[in-house]
């Protein structure tokens, strides 16, 4: 198929991607590039063997993208675009629902105007909040709490309204649990652009000395070592499960939500330990005190994703590790 992927030069666009060009897609990414490195498309050609076409596109901007999208006429898009840090939508939340939710709505009036109907949208667990039950079924009640989730379920609301005034359409929501690892290339994975707001990057950083020591926030909740405890996915799985959501979208019509994790849970000194094997060194970590707004654990039942799309995750811990680790070393050497 032609499929347009809005963010496709970022950390989880980028993957799919290229899992998209090696299943034999042809790919328009839409990327402004303000959270993704200009070369990234160029290394996707270089592992996938071939390109996908490339326009420098904002999704707020419907001008920097409605012709090339009128020219490509997909046939579906993955909408990846969109900011991402729950501190930074706490400090300014109107800016993640320009961003965000505007921007999407924006960008599903331009594919209704080319009869795009297939869609398939990068949602986030947050929208669950505190969960009442684990792991967290996919029909769990969604209470965010925080700006960043509500921006995602609010764009999940939007599709779904859009589904029922517009019966064409099939769209599926992914839940991501907590993205990591890299390509087992090495040639992408994630480059946060200042601190890192999430886990595995830091620990990369600190391994490669970068960073002197890692912040572990809280070690008293109620879970085995008292450290958080989260569902992490490796990058590739999550990538192939995007092509099975892809799939799914041409099967039926309406809109559907779809958790995306292992359902297995690691705590934040398990993914201390684990990079300490993949890496070969200590890293040296203080524990402080817990964030606000942090749970103790999240962690998601996959078997809706199973049965609807026949995906399930199959890469490790270890594995996960060993491709950051590569991935990281390789980085300003």
């Amino acid at each position: 198929m032609r499929v347009a992927v809005t963010g496709g030069a970022g950390f989880i666009g980028s993957h799919t991607v290229v899992a998209l060009l090696e299943a034999g897609h042809d790919v328009l990414i839409l990327d402004n590039f303000d959270n993704a490195e200009r070369d990234v498309p160029d290394r996707v050609a270089g592992i996938a063997g071939r390109g996908a076409e490339l326009v420098e596109a904002d999704v707020t901007d419907p001008a920097t993208y409605r012709a090339p999208l009128a020219v490509f006429q997909p046939q579906a898009l993955i909408h990846f675009a969109g900011l991402k840090a729950v501190g930074e939508a706490v400090e300014n939340p109107l800016e993640y629902y320009r961003v965000n939710v505007a921007g999407s709505v924006t960008l599903f009036q331009e594919m209704a105007k080319i009869a795009c109907n297939r869609l398939v949208f990068s949602s986030s667990a947050t929208v669950y909040g505190d969960p009442d039950q684990l792991p967290i079924p996919d029909e769990h009640t969604t209470r965010p709490t925080n700006p960043y989730g509500q921006s995602k379920r609010m764009v999940e609301q939007v599709i779904e309204d859009w589904a029922r005034a517009h019966p064409a359409l099939s769209a599926i929501a992914l839940r991501y649990f907590n993205p990591v690892g890299a390509h087992p290339s090495a040639r992408i994975g994630e480059a946060p652009q200042g601190v890192p707001n999430n886990l595995m990057p830091y620990v990369a950083q600190v391994a490669q000395g970068r960073r002197d020591q890692l912040s572990v926030f809280g070690n008293d909740y109620d879970t085995p070592d008292g450290t958080g405890v989260r569902d992490y996915i490796h990058v590739m799985d999550l990538a192939e499960a995007h092509l099975a959501a892809l799939a799914l979208t041409g099967t039926g019509t309406g809109a559907e939500a779809i958790n995306v994790g292992t359902g297995q849970g690691y705590s934040v000194l398990d993914m201390v330990r684990s990079f300490e094997a993949a890496c070969g060194k200590e890293i040296p970590y203080v524990i402080t005190d817990r964030r606000p707004g942090d749970i103790a654990t999240s962690l998601a039942d996959p078997t809706l994703a199973e049965n609807r799309m026949g995906w399930r995750a199959s890469r490790t811990l270890d594995d996960m590790c060993r491709d950051a680790w590569a991935w990281q070393r390789g980085r300003n050497t």
